[in-house]
């Protein structure tokens, strides 16, 4: 199986939810007998130069007719005067993971000449080649509502993740996570507004990611956080990875993360995974990647507004039986989260990409 993907996607300091899933799935599918050629392509995507282009054609150009190849989304929507007639040879599946046509609420996306040319390239795309892979029934709905695609050629195979220690937490509840780039679309901003209405109560907030998406949005995050008194409790910790950003999971009591637009949301499952509640925006796929207990969802899922998000966050701070039960739901959610065999188990239901190998358990049990 090849995989094309941006290049750049394993760089530390290029982490993303799309870049993890990549890794992961490539590394998950070898793990399971299956045949993986990674192709790092490209700079620019989802605006590629001609450069970008041009490698990305000669890729495809160069592989032998009918073979399977997924590609990313960022890469795929973008290039339709590539991929549109290389559909016709190759076995070609774009996997999504943010439609490019579907503008985030909240904030602006560009012109609308420019919404409309992402739709009309993707709608292009995705109705030419073999198969698409989403990672969230959300984002399938989105895709069949936006392009009347065939059901029966889109898949959902959501992000899986790693097994973790359990955060302990802490009596206060006060020590607040956030792992995302430090940008509008975030919702760092509206973070920062409702933490300035919770100034009166005791918490810490540790930003994990990127400062570089957006230099301007960060002075300026920075700046109002100055001015309010509150950057003696924020810490901008820039991208970590690995044991400190394990680490990092473990010392939170609560994951708070404000997108305006997510189609999965790996940082919840993630945090689910150490046991730790979450305070997330009730938008995209978060709440299908929060999930459910019998007893309700394992966190607080909120509008993005900042009246809803400072209310939100002063009940978890003030309320200690509550902070105890959405802790007992997320070390009870953490026992059902999928794994990354669970991802390539549905990525292989793609009729293009085959069937699971022999070794690979699937739900009714050996394939």
């Amino acid at each position: 199986m090849q995989i094309v993907v941006p290049a750049g996607f394993d760089e530390p300091d290029r982490v993303s939810g799309g870049n993890v899933y990549d890794q992961r799935l490539a590394a998950a599918l070898s793990d399971t007998g299956v045949g993986v050629d990674v192709h790092p392509v490209g700079s620019r995507w989802p605006r590629p130069t001609r450069d970008d282009l041009a490698g990305l054609d000669r890729l495809l150009r160069s592989l032998p007719d009918g073979d399977p190849v997924v590609i990313d989304g960022l890469i795929a929507s973008c290039s339709p005067e590539v991929v549109v007639p290389a559909a016709n040879r190759l076995q070609i599946v774009a996997l999504i993971h943010l439609p490019l046509g579907v503008p985030p609420a909240g904030i602006p996306s560009g012109s609308r000449a420019e919404l409309a040319d992402h739709q009309r390239d993707e709608a292009a795309v995705l109705n030419s080649v073999a198969g698409v892979i989403t990672t969230s029934r959300w984002t399938r709905g989105q895709l069949l509502d936006q392009y009347r695609l065939d059901p029966d050629r889109v898949v959902v195979a959501p992000p899986g993740v790693n097994p973790a220690a359990i955060a302990p937490g802490s009596p206060g509840g006060g020590q607040l996570l956030c792992v995302a780039p430090v940008t509008r679309l975030k919702g760092l901003d509206l973070l920062c507004e409702a933490l300035i209405d919770c100034r009166d109560l005791s918490w810490q907030l540790q930003c994990v990611g990127s400062l570089h998406h957006d230099p301007q949005f960060v002075q300026e995050f920075r700046d109002r956080l100055s001015t309010q008194g509150l950057a003696d409790r924020v810490t901008l910790a820039g991208v970590c990875s690995g044991q400190e950003l394990d680490l990092a999971y473990r010392h939170a009591d609560l994951l708070v993360l404000p997108s305006r637009l997510e189609t999965w949301g790996m940082v919840a499952t993630e945090a689910l995974a150490h046991g730790l509640p979450v305070l997330v925006s009730e938008v995209g796929g978060l709440p299908e990647a929060v999930g459910r207990t019998e007893q309700g969802p394992p966190g607080l899922l909120v509008p993005v507004d900042r009246s809803a998000w400072a209310t939100a966050l002063r009940t978890w701070l003030t309320q200690p039986p509550l902070r105890t039960e959405l802790r007992r739901r997320a070390l009870v959610r953490r026992e059902t989260l999928g794994t990354w065999d669970d991802t390539v188990r549905q990525v292989l239901t793609c009729p293009v990409l085959g069937h699971p190998p022999s070794g690979l358990q699937t739900a009714e049990g050996t394939a």
